[in-house]
């Protein structure tokens, strides 16, 4: 993760309210109890939950569905107005909200706009962004909104090296959207958003690590993080994506040339305790490993979020996963506890 912001953190806790506290607390016991038990205990509500703007993207990352147009569920934009009913319902116990699943969320006209509802709601707003639409129209708005954290993707230092991942990505507007945000962070005299570059590390960009964090002090940023890859065919890796730093790899390479993921699947996961993924058509899926929401646990156009969390699926998944997690598709290829450094 990024180095400690004190800004950041007074801002994070500025959020809690007792009733927030209060349902902390259940989940966090819940997880502990479930572990005691060896059987899942579910109480309270998630802590932070992640909402889709958009399955749509302006660019063509080789790992990802969405760049690869290689999604079986439908495509569309988050509309204003459900978006509106859900946070409605949920808004007392949800601590933290991140506006990213799949896709660009500037790309949805009106993704500032929820943004700002959820921040008159007192509740803490992040999304992440290529930030090839971060104008200086766009970087105005996103301070005005009350958006608490920019994660901004910016994996090269220079655009042979930037392009080899982010397929039809330009450089120069990711640095611009940057100094855009900056520059209008200082001009409202605004604390947030918190600002942070991510860099995601695969072999092509490897050499660039040290780049990144002096670019990151030119442009003014609050600091960088360096996320492992997840790379689907890992087996074999076929697009030539795994570094060869292995701190910065989700895998290790065997004797015969191929790898396996470096993480153990325990039988419990603190992500599916205490959050969960809402796409942009309103299926509730468990975490962001399901990126093709194959396991769907609800479906928010029928019935409401708090029903569906203590639904049947739910208790279901939860039993599942506690007894043979290796099983679950999605978790095959789950980076908890090892996808983020911080340098």
């Amino acid at each position: 993760m990024p180095d400690f912001n004190w800004n950041d953190s007074v801002n994070l806790l500025s959020k809690l309210t007792p009733k927030r506290l209060w349902n902390g607390v259940k989940v966090l016991s819940s997880f502990y109890l479930s572990r005691l038990l060896g059987k899942p205990v579910q109480w309270g509500y998630p802590v932070s939950i992640s909402f889709e703007p958009t399955t749509s993207c302006n660019l063509r990352c080789p790992e990802c569905p969405s760049g690869l147009r290689a999604f079986t569920r439908p495509t569309g934009m988050l509309e204003k107005d459900f978006f509106r009913k859900t946070i409605d319902d949920i808004h007392e116990e949800l601590l933290y909200l991140i506006f990213y699943f799949q896709g660009e969320p500037y790309l949805n006209p009106a993704f500032l706009d929820m943004v700002q509802y959820a921040s008159q709601k007192k509740i803490y707003t992040a999304t992440s962004t290529n930030a090839h639409y971060l104008n200086d129209e766009n970087a105005r708005r996103t301070v005005e909104s009350g958006l608490d954290r920019l994660i901004i993707s910016i994996d090269g230092t220079t655009q042979d090296v930037y392009t080899q991942y982010r397929k039809g990505g330009q450089l120069h507007k990711v640095i611009e959207g940057a100094k855009n945000i900056m520059k209008w962070k200082k001009a409202l005299h605004s604390k947030t958003p918190y600002v942070f570059f991510q860099f995601l590390v695969v072999k092509p960009n490897e050499h660039q690590v040290e780049d990144i964090k002096k670019l990151a002090k030119e442009i003014g940023v609050d600091g960088v993080r360096f996320k492992t890859a997840q790379v689907y065919d890992y087996e074999t890796d076929p697009n030539q994506l795994i570094p060869t730093i292995d701190k910065y790899s989700r895998y290790k390479k065997n004797a015969d040339g191929t790898y396996k993921a470096k993480n153990k699947l325990a039988n419990r996961c603190w992500k599916l305790q205490h959050a969960n993924v809402i796409t942009w058509d309103g299926l509730v899926v468990p975490c962001c490993f399901d990126k093709d929401a194959t396991h769907q646990l609800g479906n928010l156009k029928t019935e409401s979020f708090k029903t569906i969390w203590h639904n049947d699926n739910y208790k279901q998944f939860r039993s599942q996963l506690m007894k043979s997690r290796a099983n679950i598709d999605i978790c095959a290829n789950c980076s908890e506890g090892v996808n983020v450094w911080k340098d």
